[in-house]
């Protein structure tokens, strides 16, 4: 989006916005722009800050993306009661790369999209492999090794797996693992995992950790370890291309983002209706009253 000024029927200028696509404004996104950078993986190679969504967008067509908690929190003021949503988000494409989000507003569906937004910016590159000792099939289906995750009062350790037990961890850890890719896992969690932000950030952080621990050469083939995806798709550099895969990403979102809206709509109806039900005293024990009181009369 671009502004522009002219001038109107009195000769005073305003301000007026047109759609010419996506025009990069940092380093990074001319870099993509231009075609001298065609994967995700040169583009966290490269140390550039990521601070464009479009990039993602480009590079990892595939992504997709989740919502894992939405929490409504209501804020009572002079003026009357404040709504406002958190959203927590994570994206990811099966195949080596996720990221973590979460975003604050008054509307479900700018929250939602501005969640998105920070969480393919936090996008990270994990390792993956076969590093259980029962298994040595040499496909990187598990963790090359154990790593450690925190993040508030819950803790997590995720093991790798022999092929085929699949992720053995907890519903919200098994949306995050699975969006990078890992089939087979074994973890352990301690803490207040019913918070769902801090029990999701722990397990996006010891993904990180399989970034941060350095392998090497002789580990990497005995492990079979390999880092980011293992079916690279390389990027068409032509301007109608980049513009045809960003309006279908978004239009992708938005489908998502109106379903999500509606469905916690719906929620908010229900949540009345279940209190004035609590509220409400049985018809029995409303007629059981008056024949007490008639009893002690006599």
């Amino acid at each position: 989006m671009q502004r522009g000024r002219r001038r109107d029927s009195r000769g005073r200028k305003s301000e007026t916005s047109y759609d010419i696509g996506w025009v990069p404004k940092t380093r990074l996104g001319k870099l993509v722009y231009e075609g001298k950078i065609t994967t995700m993986s040169e583009a966290l190679v490269s140390r550039h800050p990521l601070k464009e969504p479009e990039i993602v967008d480009i590079l990892l067509p595939e992504m997709e993306d989740e919502v894992l908690d939405v929490n409504m929190v209501q804020r009572m003021t002079d003026s009357g009661r404040r709504v406002r949503f958190a959203i927590t988000t994570v994206v990811g494409n099966g195949d080596g790369f996720v990221g973590m989000g979460r975003a604050k507003g008054r509307e479900v569906g700018p929250s939602i999209r501005n969640a998105i937004d920070r969480a393919k910016l936090n996008i990270i590159e994990i390792k993956r492999g076969c590093g259980s000792w029962e298994c040595g099939c040499g496909n990187p289906h598990t963790f090359p090794f154990t790593v450690f995750g925190k993040y508030g009062s819950v803790e997590i350790t995720l093991k790798p797996a022999p092929r085929g037990v699949g992720l053995a961890l907890g519903d919200v850890a098994k949306k995050v693992v699975g969006m990078a890719g890992i089939k087979d896992s074994w973890g352990f969690a301690k803490g207040h995992t019913k918070t769902t932000v801090n029990y999701s950030f722990a397990t996006f952080e010891a993904l990180r950790e399989t970034s941060r621990i350095k392998v090497t050469d002789s580990q990497a083939k005995n492990l079979h370890i390999m880092s980011g995806p293992v079916n690279v798709v390389l990027l068409e550099t032509s301007p109608e291309e980049l513009k045809r895969r960003l309006e279908e990403k978004k239009s992708e979102e938005a489908e998502k983002i109106e379903e999500r809206v509606k469905k916690v709509a719906k929620d908010a109806e229900a949540e009345p209706e279940d209190e004035k039900k609590k509220s409400e005293k049985p018809e029995g024990d409303a007629s059981a009253k008056p024949k007490d009181k008639e009893g002690d009369g006599k």
